[in-house]
Formats: structure tokens, C-alpha cells, sequence
């Protein structure tokens, strides 16, 4: 399967034939975004260090909640699917032929990982540099989105998810892997420690329903306890027609 070629300032619909996949050029970054890069550069200095133990760290205890999670995917053929923070690539092994990928994931190191991964399971994937809290993709460009240990790791979660809302197309669907609290949940060590946490690698209070309620287009289709009683979850969401 060809894999679209990368194409600057010309932004993609799902719905076009053969579309290249588009990565603004950073001289057409938004204030916006380079504001959101200068609050968080830990973000990618902390994932540029965690890059070359990234997979002894999580892949093993994930490996099954990964699977499980992009079996919500179902049929894929002739779909575009976009993997938001795609890391090192450890979804790659899993991803269903028929379907064309584009991974995004905002540090270098990371990429570099995945690119190796795409390579040894000849995935047809695209993988570019990008900020998920500011994605350079048009609205409506992909059928379906995966965001694995994502969205507990920005700093913003409700601009992730507002961004990924944006560029899946109406009646597409996100699927979700994340720990998250509960509405109302005590969990004062998760809360305590968050801070740090957030900074060396991931938040660890981030209540879902207060993401999910900031956008308010989307649908619960499905939400199931994973790891950790259910402190991790599969979540799958759809944008309504």
C-alpha cells in the first residue's frame, strides 16, 4: 500500500482521492502553538530521555490493552487512521491492513523509534513530527483517531481532544487508552503527586468526564474498565453526523 507523501501549506481531507498527508512548515506554526511549546518544553526534553527505555518501561504491561483497544476499530479497509502521541511506536504491531496511518508524536527520539518499528512490520504509515494540542491537519482529514497514553500526558487534555475532535470527520470515532480518575474520586496520592509526575512523564489526575464535557460533539459510545481496577480505561468516542 503507498504510503502519501508529505506535502507542506496544502492541507488533506479523508474524503480526497490519494491525499498527501500535510505538515505545516514550523514559519506557519500559529502563536498559539509556539506559546503551548514554550509552556511545556519538559514535555519533550523529559520523552526525549524516557525515548530509549520507553519500551522496557510499558511495553509489556500494555501490550494486551493495546490490542484490545484497537480491536474497537473493527473493519478499517480504505480508512485513514490517525495515531496522536504514536511514541515509539509500540501500536505498530497491531495496526489492521487496509487502512492507511499517520502517526504524529511531538519528540524527535520518539519518531526515530517508531520509524524502525514501521519499517521491520512494513506498516503503511506516515510518521511526522507535530503537537497534538495543535494539529497542521485539515477539519474532517481522517475516518477514525487512537489516542494511547495521550491524553494524561499533555498539558491541556481538553485541547488534544478538542484538536482530534476537529480532524476526524463526522460519524468518525476516537478510541482511547488512558488512566483517569473518576468524578470525584479521592485518590490523594495520584493528586499529590500529579505535579511531579506530569513533568517526568505523565498526569496522574486527569478526570476524563470533565475532558469529555469541554467537548461537548461527542459521543460516549463505549468506556470499559483495563488495568489497575480500572484506573486505566478504553474509551471509544464518536463525532456525530
Amino acid at each position: 500500500m503507498r504510503v502519501p507523501r508529505l506535502v507542506e501549506r496544502r492541507r488533506i481531507r479523508a474524503s480526497d482521492p490519494s491525499p498527501p498527508v500535510v505538515l505545516v512548515s514550523s514559519r506557519a506554526a500559529s502563536p498559539r502553538a509556539a506559546q503551548r511549546a514554550e509552556r511545556s518544553p519538559w514535555l519533550r526534553r523529559a520523552y526525549t530521555l524516557w525515548a530509549p527505555f520507553y519500551d522496557a518501561a510499558v511495553a509489556s504491561a500494555l501490550r494486551e490493552s493495546r490490542r484490545k483497544s484497537l480491536g474497537t476499530l473493527g473493519d478499517v479497509s480504505g480508512q485513514r487512521i490517525l495515531l496522536v502521541g504514536v511514541g515509539t511506536g509500540l501500536d505498530i504491531p497491531w495496526l489492521k491492513p487496509g487502512a492507511t496511518y499517520v502517526g504524529v508524536d511531538l519528540t524527535a527520539a520518539m519518531i526515530g523509534r517508531a520509524k524502525a518499528k514501521a519499517r521491520e512490520y512494513d506498516a503503511p504509515i506516515r510518521l511526522v513530527r507535530g503537537d497534538g494540542m495543535e494539529l497542521p491537519l485539515r477539519d474532517g482529514s481522517f475516518d477514525r483517531a487512537v489516542l494511547h497514553l495521550i491524553v494524561a500526558v499533555v498539558p491541556n487534555p481538553h485541547a488534544l481532544l478538542s484538536e482530534v475532535a476537529r480532524v476526524v470527520r463526522p460519524g468518525g470515532t476516537i478510541h482511547i487508552l488512558d488512566k483517569f480518575l473518576r468524578p470525584g474520586q479521592n485518590a490523594p496520592l495520584r493528586r499529590w503527586f500529579s505535579p511531579l509526575l506530569g513533568r517526568l512523564a505523565t498526569n496522574t489526575d486527569v478526570v476524563f468526564e470533565e475532558v469529555l464535557a469541554s467537548c461537548p460533539g461527542l459521543e460516549l459510545v463505549r468506556d470499559e474498565p483495563d488495568l489497575g481496577r480500572g484506573w486505566f480505561r478504553r474509551i471509544v468516542l464518536k463525532r456525530p453526523r
